[in-house]
């Protein structure tokens, strides 16, 4: 590697590149992740873009920082406040099928009568119940509408792969024939957010991901530089998936270490 453009911020994804899920446990911290974050602060400027749909901004930050990776709360990014801005914005009267830890954003949104269906629940608060109550709603909406925080196939846990919100959203728009509004990776609408933080624009900017398509594909598609990391959920198979990174490294550290040595270029 040498050359290319310059690299004057970077978005990193968090499951699955600063570390590793545990089922009702912090996890475990990937492998001199720590180091790479603390050396991010140092040398450049980094927001932290996930689709992670269970917890407040703060209690992400506070789960990185008992694992020892020093990421500030006001540099997360996670759809749930996203979602609730936007329903705000658009007058949208939501059901909520999320995880308790998110609903604090919602503080004050009208909820009666329900226009619309946010989801991001996928684990210990998922039921069949409340995917069938999601239903219901929706199929009795003239226009029904699901917004969903994110829309991956699967996401990874120590424990092995799960099953992702947009596998249930694709059960839900077949049954409802709902129109699908996803506000996470990889839409474009969720990539402004962590351009708009790092206050720069897309060609200044690398994505660090352990997701091909949502991560790399999706920053690609933004007009970014996206990065595969062979951490998370990543597998054999990625590299034959129609999504070229810009470049594949063994870890974030290493990922970090390269464009570092090459000068902050890629």
């Amino acid at each position: 590697m040498s050359n290319g453009r310059a690299v004057n911020g970077f978005l990193l994804d968090i499951t699955g590149v600063l570390y590793n899920s545990i089922y009702k446990s912090d996890g475990v911290a990937i492998a001199k992740s720590a180091e790479a974050v603390d050396f991010l602060y140092q040398h450049s400027k980094v927001k932290f873009l996930s689709n992670a749909k269970g917890n407040s901004n703060r209690n992400v930050a506070r789960r990185l920082q008992r694992l020892g990776i020093n990421v500030r709360e006001e540099d997360v990014i996670t759809p749930a406040p996203v979602v609730a801005q936007y329903c705000r914005e658009n007058k949208l009267r939501p059901h909520l099928f999320v995880r308790d830890d998110v609903l604090e954003y919602f503080d004050g949104i009208d909820t009666s009568s329900p226009n619309c269906v946010v989801m991001g629940e996928v684990e210990e608060g998922f039921s069949f119940d409340r995917i069938n109550r999601a239903f219901r709603i929706l199929i009795d909406m003239p226009k029904p509408l699901l917004i969903t925080m994110g829309n991956g196939k699967f996401f990874q846990r120590v424990d092995g792969p799960c099953i992702d919100v947009g596998a249930f959203a694709a059960a839900l728009k077949f049954s409802t024939n709902c129109e699908v509004l996803n506000i996470g990776k990889p839409s474009r609408f969720y990539f402004e957010q962590g351009m708009n933080a790092l206050g720069m624009k897309p060609e200044e900017i690398v994505m660090v991901g352990d997701d091909l398509m949502s991560d790399v594909g999706g920053a690609q598609a933004c007009g970014m530089r996206g990065i595969q990391v062979r951490t998370g959920k990543w597998r054999p198979d990625f590299e034959k998936m129609p999504v070229t990174p810009d470049l594949t490294a063994d870890c974030l550290y290493d990922a970090v270490k390269l464009i570092a040595d090459n000068g902050f270029r890629l």
